[in-house]
């Protein structure tokens, strides 16, 4: 901001930074629990280890909590005068 970039551009490029990481950790994740769910199907009981509707409610929710994670410190980045900033470091 301090350069001129208004505080939607900031928005927009740190949500596009942030949705790449979390889809990556989503898809890194989704693969880890596939492989995990097969190696402990024998524990379970009354569901398989590979339970889509389990899998969906979990990857929706843990997304949702990644983009809150991210959006709540970017809007407060954006609303923070760039000289303030700027004379702290």
């Amino acid at each position: 901001m301090a350069l001129g970039a208004k505080s939607g551009q900031i928005l927009q490029m740190m949500a596009v930074q942030s949705l790449v990481l979390i889809g990556a950790g989503l898809v890194c994740g989704l693969g880890a629990a596939f492989a995990a769910g097969r190696i402990v199907s024998g524990f379970l009981v009354g569901i398989t280890g590979a339970d889509p509707l389990t899998f969906i409610a979990v990857t929706l929710l843990l997304a949702v909590v990644a983009l809150a994670a991210c959006y709540i410190p970017a809007r407060r980045a954006t609303r923070i005068d760039p000289i303030v900033a700027l004379r702290v470091e």
